[in-house]
């Protein structure tokens, strides 16, 4: 039985997010304690990492230590490419941007063009970077109703052919959603650099 002082409480005190509770308790409590609606293919892309902590070290993570692990897991990827600033402009039927990229701690300016500007940038990464990136899916949402507030963008997209979720937060909307690209492309570089053979001294 509850008692009904725990009623008030956060969920936290009866849903437990361990190797059981699967992505719907990870997604409740993200969504409950810091505002971020993961959309269904993120929940178990994220669900699927938690479980490896959970898995590793036993016992449950609390919202903190789960937000943390979505920070490492998503957020804290800012290598090689770092968004610094743009500027976006929109004709008729086409977008065009010009993005101020830091690469590896360089700066410098990439341009592209596409029907709206996610595709841009996407055009402008192709053109200056050889990177293919396909977006299949996005979402965006404010993350409190107030003036102030931030806004999160989830976007899955293929970068050259493998599929990987970005995550952007941002007062924009717009930079958040392009921030979610750049996102997407730094998980991919640093999934291919854990795969590669540690090249051999010569000697």
């Amino acid at each position: 039985s509850i008692d009904p002082k725990d009623v008030g409480r956060s969920y936290e005190a009866i849903i437990r997010v361990n190797s059981q509770s699967g992505k719907g308790g990870v997604a409740y409590l993200m969504a409950a304690d810091h505002n971020l609606e993961l959309p269904r293919g993120l929940q178990v892309d994220f669900a699927r990492r938690v479980q490896q902590i959970t898995d590793a070290r036993g016992g449950e993570l609390t919202g903190g230590e789960l937000m943390e692990a979505f920070t490492a897991h998503y957020l804290d990827h800012s290598q090689p490419y770092e968004l610094v600033a743009y500027t976006h402009s929109s004709e008729e039927d086409s977008d065009q941007i010009a993005a101020r990229v830091r690469v590896n701690g360089e700066e410098r300016v990439i341009e592209g063009e596409g029907s709206g500007p996610l595709a841009a940038l996407v055009d402008a990464f192709a053109r200056a970077f050889g990177i293919s990136i396909s977006i299949r899916d996005y979402h965006e949402h404010a993350m409190a109703a107030s003036a102030d507030a931030k806004a999160a963008a989830y976007v899955e997209a293929d970068v050259d052919e493998e599929a990987f979720w970005g995550v952007g937060v941002h007062g924009s909307i717009l930079t958040a959603s392009l921030r979610a690209i750049v996102n997407a492309v730094n998980r991919a570089e640093a999934a291919r650099a854990a795969l590669e053979p540690v090249a051999e001294p010569i000697g």
